[in-house]
């Protein structure tokens, strides 16, 4: 199996045991058992079990940003870049469960990750939502009054709320098209110069 193989398959097998017993709980025993793979392969791949969680974050991170780009480069107007972004974020979901409980929910349960991961391409990731933003208020569609970082985090933190809120309630009322719908209208309503 080639090494990119190998490190692909630990990545995969590591979000379902991160999925199903926690980071804390996962042990490297249980994603090399998951991946098919020794013990002792996984150290050739990484050095320990946060690496493994970094690496994840980052890779699976930089695949979003490549689909959420390519949708957005679609559309020219700023509103449908916004709904585009809705969209993709809240059917990450239904698409890849496993994948949005762990950057849900076991990321953020450990400080030193948090003070890390503001330099890596999440920081990226949620800055797109600024540049749509600029790109509305520079054809006099949106506010100039709105910052787009403030803009960018309330948006990110309003999807980011109802894909948690999925997570922890396992028959949710509404639809991820639904949600998405929702949420880009409240905030287009605010950011709308008529």
């Amino acid at each position: 199996m080639k090494s990119a193989d190998k490190h692909d398959k630990i990545i995969r097998a590591a979000i379902k045991v991160f999925a199903d017993k926690g980071f804390f709980n996962a042990r490297i025993a249980d994603i090399a058992k998951e991946a098919g793979v020794a013990d002792g392969t996984i150290y050739l791949y990484f050095n320990n079990k946060y690496d493994i969680l970094l690496s994840l974050f980052e890779e699976e991170i930089d695949k979003i940003i490549s689909e959420v780009r390519k949708l957005i480069d679609k559309e020219t107007d700023p509103e449908r870049m916004l709904a585009a972004f809705a969209h993709h974020y809240l059917n990450l979901l239904r698409d890849n469960k496993e994948l949005v409980e762990v950057l849900q929910m076991e990321l953020r349960q450990s400080t030193s990750f948090i003070k890390e991961y503001r330099k890596t391409k999440f920081v990226e990731y949620i800055d797109i939502i600024s540049e749509i933003v600029r790109q509305g208020q520079q054809r006099e569609q949106f506010r100039k009054d709105v910052l787009p970082g403030i803009a960018k985090r309330a948006y990110f933190g309003a999807l980011d709320e109802m894909a948690r809120h999925w997570i922890l309630q396992p028959n949710p009322r509404y639809s991820p098209g639904e949600a998405a719908e929702q949420i880009c209208s409240i905030f287009l309503y605010g950011l709308k110069t008529k």
